[in-house]
């Protein structure tokens, strides 16, 4: 178990942070992790503690005598918040905020709260609160122990009607139905943009990565400046045109960046979100060169494409920050394809857009060609290019069936099918 307490400048509030692991092994990485975290919303650092395999107080989730070091360092350095890289019950949240004297919140709850704070869209907001709720819901306590309850009305009724309680989870069910109505309909018409970039047999890419890895400014260097910097936990997905080198326009897609432990109730508020990345042609998993925690991240980001059933889909491991990163990092990735990049100075961008028109003449889609009489000359030209599997003849024409690349589909698309 590990202790960490953050204090402010003074114009900010002071926080103290708890963070409890499960080995010595990731100490330091879990405490560097969840520090820059807690630094995201401009809060200050105060100090740690950290506590290894022994017993615990199920009802703090501490060590016993663990609540009173906090106590005193919440005490000492006038800290108004303690986060703990652990997920806590309701009734634990309280217990601690009464052992600790402070306001207690766990990861997922930080977590969730930076993202409400960069919501800026109207998507964004929704998928943030439809987040909030579903992780509330679970923690909401019975503070009054029933007083409030509301009695049954009627002659012959007895007993207690609903409680406060019950009341609040109803209307928190309420509004998460409404809210996932709406997004639904978010969805919708982002399955008719794909749908539309499908028809017009439009390549498309989607960056993922771990947060601060450099993909949004990667995407300002693949298509021209878009959006500011500092974009870490971003929300709301961008799609842009990208023009490849010899090859048809391509589209790339930004979508919300990876952390570790991610809340399960992000992961189903963004939904339509991931979406984007789902039906990608091709992941560019972009990946910070210089952070001394590269491999873990990387682990990270692969254990979240296993969890989402996108490991059949071929993947582009691009290597940011080769500026700043020392040079022996780079011999020590082991994954392909790969390409080393740095968004900041533009180097590498042309070979990752070599690299990334390679991949999408690797894909190949059946296609149906109708050639009239008076052009089935070319059915020799298309035969130079791609193996036809057969033809079907008519009195008109012939008909013939292929497998084409993004490329080959842009020559021969007024011969198509549709």
């Amino acid at each position: 178990m590990t202790t960490q307490t953050h204090v402010t400048a003074q114009e900010r509030p002071s926080s103290s942070e708890l963070d409890l692991n499960q080995s010595l092994y990731q100490k330091s990485k879990t405490y560097w992790s969840l520090k820059n975290l807690w630094l995201l919303p401009a809060a200050g650092f105060v100090g740690s503690s950290h506590t290894g395999f022994v017993p615990m107080e199920q009802r703090l989730l501490l060590a016993p005598g663990k609540s009173q070091e906090i106590f005193d360092m919440v005490k000492d350095s006038g800290a108004t918040l303690v986060v703990i890289d652990h997920q806590l019950s309701g009734v634990q949240t309280r217990n601690l905020e009464v052992a600790i004297a402070a306001r207690v919140i766990d990861r997922n709850q930080l977590i969730l709260d930076i993202f409400a704070q960069r919501a800026q869209t109207f998507e964004g907001k929704l998928q943030v609160e439809l987040a909030q709720l579903l992780d509330q819901m679970p923690r909401m306590v019975d503070a009054w122990m029933g007083s409030l309850s509301r009695q049954g009305g009627g002659i012959g009724t007895r007993g207690p009607g609903e409680t406060a309680l019950e009341s609040d989870r109803r209307r928190i069910r309420e509004r998460v139905a409404i809210i996932r109505k709406k997004l639904e309909g978010v969805r919708r018409n982002r399955a008719q943009y794909r749908s539309s970039r499908r028809r017009h047999e439009i390549p498309s890419f989607a960056l993922v990565g771990y947060t601060n890895s450099g993909k949004s400014s990667l995407l300002n260097r693949l298509t021209g400046p878009g959006f500011g910097k500092n974009r870490v936990l971003r929300l709301d997905p961008t799609t842009r045109k990208v023009f490849l080198p010899a090859g048809p326009p391509a589209v790339v897609t930004d979508t919300v960046g990876f952390i570790r432990k991610l809340p399960t109730q992000l992961i189903e508020a963004f939904k339509a979100t991931l979406e984007e990345s789902t039906e990608a042609d091709v992941l560019l998993h972009v990946v910070d060169l210089s952070s001394p925690n590269m491999k873990r991240q990387i682990e990270v980001v692969e254990s979240l494409i296993q969890e989402f059933q996108w490991k059949d889909k071929k993947i582009i491991h691009v290597f940011n920050k080769v500026d700043i990163a020392p040079l022996e990092r780079q011999f020590q990735v082991q994954h392909f394809p790969r390409v080393f990049v740095s968004a900041a100075t533009g180097q590498g961008i042309e070979s990752l857009k070599k690299l990334m028109m390679e991949s999408i003449e690797e894909i190949h889609v059946d296609a149906q060609l109708f050639f009239p009489l008076q052009e089935e000359y070319k059915i020799y030209d298309l035969s130079r290019e791609t193996q036809i599997q057969r033809k079907e003849s008519a009195s008109e024409g012939t008909l013939c069936y292929a497998q084409l690349t993004p490329s080959l589909l842009a020559r021969w698309k007024s011969f198509l099918v549709k």
